[in-house]
């Protein structure tokens, strides 16, 4: 706010808040008050209008009950803390409040600014009548909801960067928006007649209600700084996360084993944790999706009336525990390393394979074994041998977690028969695309005469097919080896 300088608040325009200025028209006499004069037929009022930013400037502390300044909404949102506005009125708008709220009130009009930036077309252009490439939002909302946009416009883009409109990514987050609804639905299915009153998290948990707490309290941590700093791009990002990688891939297909299950004790602490976390997931998630969160709120266990009058989360220092995030970490590699291994022999999770699991020391044994039951469910072996000293087999793939190494035998893996002719009527596929793209660039007059771009195309072709030339001889001969 260096360097003021005198403005100049007239303007000629056909609309707008006229000047408050008389003339009159024998002595030349100037007049400016609120009210007109008494003798008005003597008097002409001045034809302009104050410039638009004049009385936009006065918006913090006019809307307030200003000048009485004993006014209860003066008292208590003025000044207010943070003003949201693009950078490309910086100097028309926040400048201008700034000084006529110090000139006025001798009070500075809010503690911060956030500018973000704009919302342009998909390929980067100011959205404008003449280009014709403006998204009407209702539009957008009658087919992904309000939601699904707001979530977009506010998560999308990194503070003060403008954010490009692609239709593909509303309908990413209202992807995002059924995922969170159909893991709600999950959870009401099967609580029962349980209550709030019933949340009870002082008995005995499993590894994975440990786990999800911890990562609960650490992305309630996350969110919070963020939205604290006004990165909501950033917030959003570590809520993204949370809710479809670990709460609904991992922990509610995990929390299906005490649900089903015959254990009372287990399936009320199991519900306790679904019910709180769901929760505290609702409260992080209602500034950016306030109809969704509200609606399930309703109908989940819950204390007070409304989602939009309930406290933010808080850290809780119970839930915090390391050594399951530990643990759960390596189960979940585990998970993933037997997942990767059956879809590069195409072997589906239905089939039942052998896995050996040679842990780096008792102590991961001991923990792998405690949590046997998630392998057993999750990996469909048919023997699971857990230990410090294993027999590998010569023929095996294999697959490397922290403190642990993964084995499966090829034997039982796979149809090795089958496997061997179906990969030789591939190589045939590959070895004939191979010849032709290689043909086709040893071509002078193609090189030559064709495009570039296309030319490129081809040497890309070549390298991809070699590239899979080579991968499918290299597991031909590893399995013609075996058999």
């Amino acid at each position: 706010m260096e360097n003021i300088r005198d403005w100049c608040i007239s303007r000629q325009l056909w609309w707008g808040h006229r000047i408050p200025a008389w003339y009159h028209k024998e002595t030349g006499e100037v007049y400016v008050s609120r009210e007109e004069p008494e003798d008005i037929e003597n008097w002409e009022q001045d034809e302009d209008v104050l410039d638009t930013w004049f009385s936009s400037a006065l918006w913090p502390f006019s809307t307030m009950g200003w000048p009485d300044e004993k006014s209860k909404d003066y008292q208590r949102y003025f000044p207010t803390d943070a003003l949201v506005t693009g950078y490309d009125i910086i100097f028309f708008w926040v400048a201008r409040m700034v000084f006529q709220s110090v000139e006025f009130t001798n009070r500075r009009p809010f503690k911060d600014v956030i500018m973000h930036g704009l919302v342009r077309d998909a390929e980067g252009r100011k959205m404008s009548k003449s280009l014709g490439n403006g998204v009407d939002p209702m539009d957008v909302i009658d087919k992904y909801g309000a939601d699904s946009l707001r979530y977009f416009l506010s998560t999308g883009s990194s503070p003060g960067q403008d954010l490009r409109f692609h239709w593909e990514k509303v309908e990413a987050t209202w992807n995002f928006a059924n995922k969170i609804w159909n893991a709600s639905r999950f959870v009401q299915m099967n609580l029962g007649e349980f209550k709030y009153e019933d949340i009870d998290l002082t008995k005995k948990k499993s590894l994975a209600d440990e786990w999800i707490l911890t990562r609960l309290n650490e992305t309630i941590e996350n969110v919070t700084r963020n939205i604290d700093r006004y990165d909501f791009g950033e917030a959003g990002r570590h809520l993204y996360n949370f809710i479809w990688d670990e709460f609904c891939d991992w922990y509610i297909e995990m929390a299906k084993l005490p649900l089903y299950g015959d254990d009372e004790e287990a399936k009320q602490t199991t519900r306790s944790v679904l019910v709180v976390t769901l929760d505290s997931i609702l409260r992080m998630l209602h500034p950016f999706m306030p109809f969704i969160t509200e609606e399930i709120w309703q109908h989940i266990p819950h204390k007070g009336e409304s989602i939009v009058t309930s406290s933010w989360p808080e850290v809780r220092s119970e839930f915090n525990n390391e050594q399951s995030s530990k643990e759960m970490q390596r189960l979940v590699s585990i998970i993933r390393s037997v997942r990767n291994v059956r879809a590069e022999v195409d072997t589906p999770m239905s089939k039942e394979i052998k896995i050996l699991i040679k842990a780096n020391d008792d102590q991961i044994v001991d923990e792998l074994t405690r949590n046997k039951h998630y392998l057993e469910r999750f990996c469909n072996p048919e023997t699971l041998t857990i230990a410090t000293n294993i027999d590998i087999p010569d023929q095996a793939k294999s697959a490397v977690v922290t403190g642990a190494e993964i084995f499966f035998p090829l034997e039982g893996l796979i149809d090795l028969d089958a496997e061997i002719e179906r990969l030789k009527t591939e190589l045939d596929k590959w070895n004939k695309e191979v010849e032709r793209v290689q043909k086709k660039l040893a071509n002078e007059n193609f090189v030559s005469k064709a495009p570039e771009h296309v030319v490129q195309e081809e040497r890309e072709k070549e390298k991809d097919y070699l590239e899979k030339q080579k991968l499918v001889k290299e597991r031909l001969k590893e399995l013609e080896d075996v058999s």
